[in-house]
């Protein structure tokens, strides 16, 4: 009686205090149903960066954010932004931005190795993939399987769908593999093989990217967006659960700048026409998706009446309109300038969307990167530079390069074949694609953990590998795949200033070129596991959304973004994800009932969720840290390891599908047993508990 009595009073408070904020709402959205009772959130706008840091990366030059102040003032001032976000394993642009779209981690995507893989042939050998390809994209000419394939070896059901089925349009600016990210397949694909628009990519494939790459709309049933256009194609998705017909989508610049805007050719938000490096009027390529022109998209969109718009933004440490072979360094004169423009694009955006009557009383805004990475370099100069009054020069820049093939044939006279994907986490395809406990396996990778190199910067000699891990524990970090034919034969981590790729020359280091050498034209490493590179940030504003400026006191990874989006707007994927609702972000009003009357036992679970099953979640590190010293160790030992890490995984998996149940339940209209929760926490801890105990 006493807890009917609560949830009555409860639900009282939050309809008046859901009433108080709808009564301020603007603009809304009639044939789109976006948000909950409060009907307060009539826009979402996903924004995601390809490496811009919130965190230094030298102490005394302030950050990329901190740059930025027009973003990160909005985000602190009237939001969260946490800086204790997580990417995924391996993290890359690819597996980022598609575990923010989804909420699913790689092994339900496909996409445990980007931004491409390998996978193995029938003969043994291995072939490279790109990871970037249209939503319903097979891996290639010759593999049929989904790029993007789930745990049904199917095609992974696509993000747009929740939205376009509640009546909303979905405009991607960039974002990975909901565009098309290429003019031969994606167009032929798309268009018709025969179509014109094929037709265009073969003779100018320039002007094809310019046209139909980048830039989609992934139509409601009753959108007139693509009803009154007729370049409009169906939007085929042969495997979304429940199925998937009558919707329509705009693929390319060509057809969506007209369908969204009057005035063309459309415009940056400094009024400069949107051109590839070729002059060409269209999109301008991923490294040209500045803020000034990824926002224009998004600005125009959102004035067009899409409501749901997800904008991807380039990095701000390449040189991305010049023709120099050199990062940037933290501080240089140019990445400050870059970054100063980022701040004028930022600026710029909100004044419109403010004009337009779209702020933060009626949008929900979400802010994110894709990857964290590490700096490779030596001191600025002058010492004690800050970049914005004394700005830096660097000497030592870029990655630290290295030949695996050499190094393991000079120090180890190893000269076995394999093939890599070249990376700072490469993964290592071993011809033939023997066993895994197989010698010819269980050499190379005794052998390429002992690897060791000498610092070009620091003239010290040191490990190359910091960590490795087998198939089984690939399968417990969420790196497995029901195409198995992709998963690496194993993945090694290493220090993170070194990049590693592998020439299958077998020359000694002591003679042509050097084996270790330092190139100043990309200086900045991520995919591997170190701090710096597994941390994000993620910033939220808007209906619903707790006022708490910067912090770090929520674990929170790229699955998590997702869910809580569909949280804010009641809304329900066909498919259970991999991530859990942020509801310590989120305001009492925002919160079903059932949730807010069983707050402390949903965080707890919430947590205990994410260190049992996050790729860098505890008992993740907790393994990798365990199947290094398998693999460095006997057979006997690498077996005994290899049992546990398997039997872990198998207790994590059918413990976690018991979790999602129940940390989804009030989110799904589903009654919650506030004693299931705290004892499904109680599991968990105990199976962390477990996997440090066989760790020790």
């Amino acid at each position: 009686m006493i807890a009917k009595i609560a949830k009555s009073l409860l639900l009282g408070m939050l309809a008046l205090t859901a009433a108080s904020v709808a009564g301020g709402s603007a603009l809304a959205q009639t044939a789109c149903a976006l948000s909950q009772a409060s009907n307060s959130i009539h826009h979402v706008v996903v924004l995601q960066f390809d490496n811009v840091h919130l965190l230094r990366d030298r102490a005394a030059v302030p950050s990329d954010l901190e740059q930025i102040p027009s973003l990160l003032n909005f985000l602190t001032g009237k939001g969260v932004l946490s800086n204790n976000d997580h990417t995924d394993i391996i993290s890359h642009t690819g597996a980022g931005f598609l575990s923010t779209l989804t909420g699913l981690y790689p092994d339900r995507m496909g996409m445990g190795t980007t931004n491409s893989f390998r996978y193995f042939n029938a003969d043994g050998t291995s072939t490279s993939a790109s990871a970037f390809g249209y939503w319903t994209d097979p891996v290639s000419a010759t593999r049929s399987t989904p790029l993007m394939v789930d745990e049904r070896g199917k095609n992974t059901p696509a993000p747009w769908v929740t939205y376009t089925r509640a009546g909303c349009d979905v405009g991607m600016a960039g974002f990975a593999n909901t565009v098309l990210e290429n003019t031969g397949r994606d167009v032929s694909t798309v268009f018709g093989a025969s179509s014109v628009e094929a037709q265009e990519a073969a003779a100018n494939s320039t002007l094809a990217a310019a046209d139909f790459v980048g830039i989609a709309v992934h139509c409601a049933k009753s959108s007139p967006l693509c009803a009154g256009s007729s370049n409009a194609k169906s939007d085929l998705l042969p495997d979304e659960p429940g199925g998937y017909t009558g919707f329509n989508a705009l693929f390319g610049h060509k057809y969506v700048a007209p369908a969204i805007t009057a005035s063309l050719p459309l415009q940056n938000l400094f009024g400069n026409t949107i051109v590839d490096m070729s002059g060409n009027a269209g999109f301008p390529g991923f490294d040209g998706m500045v803020p000034s022109t990824s926002l224009a998209y998004v600005a125009t969109m959102l004035e067009a009446g899409i409501p749901v718009v997800y904008g991807y933004l380039s990095d701000a440490h390449d040189r991305h309109f010049t023709s120099t072979a050199q990062a940037y360094g933290p501080g240089e004169a140019l990445y400050v300038s870059q970054l100063k423009a980022y701040d004028a694009g930022f600026s710029a955006f909100f004044a419109r969307l403010k004009a337009d009557g779209i702020d933060e009383t009626n949008t929900l805004f979400v802010v994110t990167q894709d990857e964290g990475d590490h700096f490779v370099g030596g001191a600025g100069s002058p010492a004690g530079c800050d970049g914005t009054v004394t700005p830096c020069t660097y000497t030592q820049i870029g990655e630290i390069n290295a030949d695996l093939s050499r190094l393991l044939a000079t120090q180890r006279g190893n000269t076995t074949p394999f093939a890599v994907h070249a990376d700072s986490a490469p993964t290592v395809y071993i011809t033939g694609n023997p066993a895994q406990t197989d010698a010819v396996t269980r050499t190379l990778e005794r052998d390429m953990l002992a690897l060791t190199v000498t610092n070009p910067m620091t003239n010290t000699s040191g490990s190359l590998v910091d960590a490795a891990i087998d198939q089984t524990a690939q399968y417990l970090v969420h790196m497995g795949s029901s195409d198995t034919a992709r998963m690496p034969t194993f993945a090694i981590f290493q220090d993170e200033n070194y990049y590693s790729s592998a020439s299958g020359q077998t020359t000694s280091c002591t003679t042509g070129t050097a084996c270790v050498q330092q190139l100043p034209s990309y200086a900045y490493n991520h995919g591997d596991v170190q701090n710096d590179i597994r941390t994000t940030f993620l910033g939220m504003v808007g209906p619903g959304v707790r006022q708490l400026g910067l912090t770090g006191a929520v674990w929170s990874d790229h699955t998590d973004v997702r869910p809580t989006i569909m949280a804010l707007l009641g809304l329900t994927d066909d498919y259970v994800g991999d991530g859990r609702v942020l509801v310590e972000y989120l305001s009492p009003a925002a919160l079903p009932i059932e949730a807010a009357l069983n707050y402390d036992s949903l965080v707890g679970l919430g947590q205990a969720f994410k260190t049992i099953n996050a790729p860098f979640g505890m008992l993740s590190l907790t393994a990798i840290a365990a199947m290094t010293d398998g693999l460095r160790g006997t057979d006997q030992t690498y077996s005994e390891i290899q049992n546990q890490i398997a039997a872990l995984t198998t207790q994590r998996n059918a413990l976690v599908s018991r979790i999602k149940v129940a940390v989804n339940a009030p989110f799904r209209g589903a009654d919650v047993v506030p004693q299931e929760l705290d004892l499904l926490t109680q599991e968990a801890d105990s199976l962390l508990f477990a996997g440090y105990n066989f760790y020790q």
